[in-house]
């Protein structure tokens, strides 16, 4: 990875500890024989990606709160650490003008953590997870992919004000869309979402977050259609 200049995410006001969690995780998650730079190398570069300027939802609020409902589940994974590394790098590639998104983020982790020292298996692993990110699908059985896609929803059990919030900083970020296919394609998304089974595979996401993502979303539905 390469250094980016990283002034408009240092100004975020949990830069440091952010950086900070990220040395902490990337050190547990390092061979111990790794000659590999340091982890706050990787973290600078990270945090620079999330606070480029064309985000407008998937900005460093989104990836700390992304990390806080994947330590929420923490019981439910079988890899903790992966879910976590897989958090950091899921939308590290973003540009709303492209499909490719979550592959280029998958293939950035696996470039990164390979580079970084981790194992080969874990590796895989969070560029797994990653991908997993492109529907929110993950199989049956499947612990830390249901983490982590329970993690990412969980914007969606906001409370209205908040829900709110979120959907009008998904417009803005593809303000470059006109109005009608805009709304075409996101009323597409929540159908998606909403034809699931369950939009959370983990027993506290269900009985916490289920009900309340499915009203709003149902009434977002409702206002594009209208």
């Amino acid at each position: 990875m390469i250094r980016m200049p990283d002034s408009r995410a240092a100004a975020h006001p949990r830069y440091e500890a952010l950086l900070a969690e990220w040395c902490e995780l990337l050190r547990r998650c390092q061979s111990a024989d790794a000659q590999a730079p340091e982890p706050a190398v990787y973290g600078r570069e990270l945090l620079a990606r999330w606070a480029e300027p064309q985000r407008r939802y998937h900005t460093l609020d989104h990836l700390v709160a992304v990390l806080g409902r994947a330590a929420e589940l923490t019981a439910y994974a079988h890899d903790p650490d992966a879910v976590a590394l897989a958090a950091w790098f899921h939308d590290a590639v973003y540009r709303p003008d492209r499909d490719e998104n979550e592959e280029r983020s998958a293939a950035l982790a696996t470039r990164a953590l390979s580079e970084a020292g981790v194992d080969a298996w874990r590796t895989a692993e969070v560029a797994r997870l990653v991908r997993l990110t492109v529907d929110h699908d993950p199989a049956d059985g499947d612990a830390d992919g249901e983490v982590l896609c329970d993690a990412d929803l969980s914007v969606l059990a906001g409370d209205p004000a908040d829900y709110a919030a979120y959907a009008a900083a998904v417009r803005e970020e593809y303000a470059f869309v006109p109005d009608p296919r805009f709304r075409a394609g996101r009323a597409a998304v929540l159908r998606h979402l909403l034809g699931l089974p369950r939009l959370f595979r983990t027993d506290y996401g269900f009985d916490h977050w289920e009900s309340v993502a499915r009203r709003n979303m149902a009434t977002e539905l409702e206002l594009l259609e209208a």
